[in-house]
């Protein structure tokens, strides 16, 4: 269309510059002949101005339709932009919108630059998320696919628990999405999502990516999974289609090939066996188990299991023994007449939530002060122990680093979050909040490092940590001169629609958002000792928008107020 509307303008001018030709002999009156041949020209000319409006009435059309639709869908998002953003295919849908589609947009009205739109257009897409950024937000579907067991269709027509804003994925979202895995060579999710947006198009959705392309990378992430015979199957539809499709002329003679091979491999093991008076069997010997066994199950797998609400290992007895109460931590002055709704959250390790601990009020003013200095999340580096900004993880295979000193390979941390830090001479809110803390505690928090807040986004994430330095690794607080982090402060400032829990692994725990309230606990022991039952992790967010605020209390100024324990874990 483009450039048809390049193409029409340089007609019309050389038609123009032959009429001016013609009009400088100032004879065409003495020759109807000549006169006929201008109304010819001038035919040709009217016929090009048509062809030319018509073009521009259709890109026109297509840009009043998309201002309509991003008109309606805008007035829907800002009533709730939080709220809407909260469901990961309508973050997903923004970030392609921004960095894709608006610029497809750009390039169909680019010479037209009469009202400066696209000049407006031009200095605000630098602002635009990037290529990084869709393909970061894909993943994190995939992300939330994996932990919160979905399938592609559940995602596709948006049916999440919790939702406000539903959202259906297209054909074009569907492909894009296992492009992506495709581009990192997850077969797997390739498949599940070109299946995904063949069976849209099979249900007869409009869409400007053919069957043919999308069975194309389906056969063929089929057979990377070894799946032979299903990847044939999908070859042979794809040739019904386009029968002159090269690549898949030549995967049908491979696959058949390696099919043929594969059943006489199989045909030649059977005989094998049948010669050596085995029993024919296609399932494989598994050993029994010892009695008593206790299968281990990976730290990711209890981890996204603790997610989903399942493997959580409280039992009626020791739930039982849970209580809440009013709290005035042995009569501090400050609670005594507005004591603090305290309930028991978990035994072992003992953690305590606070009920209606912090306004609307104060958290909206927090996340006012954050929102201009958020940041991506920084961890602290095993090896290094040196703060550094946190990598985000892009798919299912997890990154290493190697210690030099140790020769061991650690499994890198992976954060999906923006953070903020907020000190108490920088607002009297903070310092009051920061008080408030000290008065629950009991712990002296002048010695503590400054309120972090922390937004987490689409699929946001911390994956299992400590949040105490241990003794094998370097000491990542010697720079703040307060010893090691003793306890951990964490409020709730928002309510999660669904996902978004602090799960700890290692003993089966889950704790959900709940807005207003904190929770606290003890990384150490008494003696110093840190307690590795504590080793914790956020889950990622399936639907909301998630933010809290924590604060990471140190040894220092404590041994007045938490004495020293005899006992390596009293």
């Amino acid at each position: 269309m483009l450039s048809l509307r390049m193409e029409l303008p340089c007609w019309c001018l050389l038609l123009l510059s032959c009429l001016q030709a013609l009009s400088a002999h100032n004879d065409f009156f003495t020759s109807i002949g000549q006169m006929t041949d201008l109304l010819y020209t001038e035919k040709d000319l009217v016929i090009s101005l048509k062809d030319y409006i018509r073009a521009e009435e259709n890109k026109l059309e297509q840009v009043k339709r998309w201002a309509d639709k991003l008109d309606s869908l805008s007035a829907t998002a800002i009533q709730d932009p939080e709220g809407f953003l909260g469901h990961p295919v309508n973050a997903f849908k923004l970030m392609k919108r921004l960095n894709t589609e608006w610029g497809d947009l750009e390039s169909l009205v680019l010479k037209d630059t009469t009202d400066g739109f696209i000049s407006n257009l031009t200095i605000q897409r630098q602002y635009f998320p990037t290529d990084e950024d869709q393909t970061g937000a894909a993943k994190a579907l995939i992300r939330l696919q994996d932990t919160y067991r979905l399938d592609a269709n559940t995602i596709s027509t948006g049916d999440l628990p919790g939702v406000k804003h539903k959202s259906l994925m297209t054909v074009e979202d569907c492909y894009e999405l296992g492009k992506i895995a495709y581009s990192d060579v997850d077969y797997y999710h390739t498949e599940l999502w070109m299946a995904q947006a063949l069976k849209q198009l099979d249900e007869g959705e409009e869409s400007t990516i053919d069957k043919v392309t999308v069975l194309d990378y389906l056969s063929y992430s089929i057979y990377q999974q070894g799946e032979i015979e299903r990847a044939l199957e999908f070859t042979k539809r794809l040739l019904e289609l386009d029968p002159e499709h090269q690549r898949a002329q030549g995967n049908l003679k491979y696959f058949e090939f390696q099919l043929e091979k594969q059943k006489k491999t199989e045909e030649d093991a059977a005989q094998k066996q049948k010669e050596r008076g085995k029993r024919e069997t296609t399932e494989k010997t598994i050993k029994p188990k010892k009695k008593g066994a206790i299968p281990l199950i990976p730290e990711r797998k209890k981890y996204e299991m603790l997610c989903r609400g399942e493997g959580i290992r409280m039992t009626p007895r020791r739930q039982s023994r849970l209580f809440c109460r009013y709290y005035d931590n042995n009569h501090n002055p400050v609670l005594l007449l507005s004591p603090a709704k305290q309930q028991d959250e978990w035994d072992r390790p003992y953690i305590v939530r606070y009920i209606d601990i912090i306004s609307d009020k104060e958290i909206e003013r927090i996340k006012q002060l954050a929102k201009p200095r958020l940041r991506r999340a920084t961890i602290s580096n095993p090896i290094t122990g040196v703060l550094e900004t946190a990598p985000y993880r892009i798919s299912k295979r997890r990154a290493t680093v190697h210690d030099p000193q140790t020769g061991k390979l650690t499994t890198a941390q992976y954060r999906v979050s923006k953070s903020a830090w907020l000190t108490g001479y920088e607002d009297p809110m903070i310092d009051k909040i920061n008080q408030r803390i000290e008065d629950l505690t009991g712990l002296e928090v002048d010695t503590a490092e400054e309120l972090q807040v922390a937004n987490y986004g689409v699929g946001g994430q911390y994956e299992p940590h400590f949040d105490f330095g241990r003794k094998d690794e370097p000491d990542a607080f010697k720079e703040l001169g307060t010893g090691n982090r003793v306890a951990t402060w964490l409020f709730y400032m928002s309510d999660v629609a669904a996902g978004g829990a602090t799960v700890f692994p290692d003993v089966g725990a889950a704790v959900w958002p709940q807005k207003g309230t904190a929770v606290f606990w003890y990384n150490l022991f008494a003696s110093g000792e840190g307690d590795y039952s504590t080793r914790h992790a956020a889950c990622p967010v399936l639907v909301g928008n998630k933010w809290v605020s924590n604060k990471w209390i140190h040894e220092r100024g404590q041994e007045w107020r938490r004495p020293c324990g005899l006992s390596e874990t009293e």
